[in-house]
């Protein structure tokens, strides 16, 4: 698969701060691409020099193979977490005047806004000003024209801020279609529950260093620590705890339930999950047995603890 975005070793230093430290990235074609750190890590600093809103000191942006120039940023498009409208604009002509400026036609901008409007429905807040918006009818009006001119690459910083459950349901739903239809997407957010749900890849940035990058299913495998959560009715608890504790090693943990079963986490060691299976089906009824698969959540606090 070929890369839509490449970072190639790229340093940002404001005075004596390091603000990114020889980072490397790629971005695959049709990917959402999960940019992940705590706050002052690096990531805006980067998506500003991919945005050429900065230059970095040293090293290379490559944008689908050719190397990061003025003209690409009607190939690009960016919604910043600081939201950037005119608040006494009317949305009608505002959302025009920044479609023109990635280099839309005016017609063509009038048609897709009109197409992006209905859908949204939301017609009627052409003539308001932004002012007289709420945060979260803001956004909407944020995201149209963050999509409108139909960018090879879109860059979300926190997309789901300001909005209720319901829009942020509709801008998820927007954004697996986009990315369905061939937009590659780098998606920076602290809602690791989002990254799980929508990213195939992640990268994570800490102290200006890039820490962690790969497909999502690769780092899950190089974090996995080969525990199990178990749950058991048994009557002989002392007998299986026994049997258990020759092999493996063993300690009490909580899940959700609707049995009244003896909770437990596994670590296997050396030994492999048919043997567990076996143990427990000797003393008793096994309810629950699920690998404990690391989070996104778990893998960003181990990392940037450590």
């Amino acid at each position: 698969m070929s890369n839509i975005l490449e970072v190639q070793n790229v340093v940002k230093q404001y005075g004596d701060y390091t603000a990114l430290n020889n980072v490397s990235l790629q971005v695959p074609k049709g990917s959402i691409y999960g940019l992940l750190g705590p706050n002052g890590a690096g990531k805006t600093t980067l998506i500003r020099i991919i945005n050429q809103i900065t230059m970095p000191d040293s090293g290379v942006v490559l944008l689908d193979g050719e190397k990061l120039k003025p003209e690409h940023v009607q190939y690009i498009g960016y919604m910043p977490e600081e939201r950037g409208l005119y608040k006494t604009m009317k949305v009608g002509e505002q959302c025009l005047y920044l479609a023109q400026l990635k280099g839309m036609p005016y017609e063509e901008a009038k048609k897709q806004l009109k197409y992006w409007f209905e859908k949204f429905e939301i017609e009627g807040w052409w003539n308001k000003k932004i002012q007289e918006l709420s945060k979260g009818m803001a956004q909407k009006i944020q995201f149209i024209v963050t999509i409108l001119h139909q960018p090879k690459l879109l860059i979300l910083d926190e997309p789901f801020s300001g909005f209720d459950p319901v829009n942020a349901n509709l801008i998820k739903d927007e954004i697996i279609e986009l990315n369905k239809k061939g937009t590659s997407i780098i998606f920076s957010t602290h809602r690791m529950e989002s990254v799980e749900e929508m990213c195939d890849y992640i990268a994570l940035i800490h102290k200006s260093n890039k820490l962690i990058e790969g497909k999502l299913e690769d780092v899950k495998r190089q974090y996995r620590s080969n525990t199990f959560q178990v749950g058991v009715l048994t009557n002989n608890i002392e007998g299986l705890m026994v049997h258990l504790t020759q092999k493996f090693t063993i300690s009490q943990t909580n899940f959700k339930s609707l049995n009244d079963d003896l909770k437990l986490e596994v670590h296997l060691g050396q030994h492999n999950s048919n043997e567990l299976l076996s143990i427990l089906s000797q003393f008793g009824q096994v309810t629950h047995f699920v690998e404990k698969i690391p989070s996104v959540n778990d893998i960003f606090i181990q990392t940037v603890s450590k």
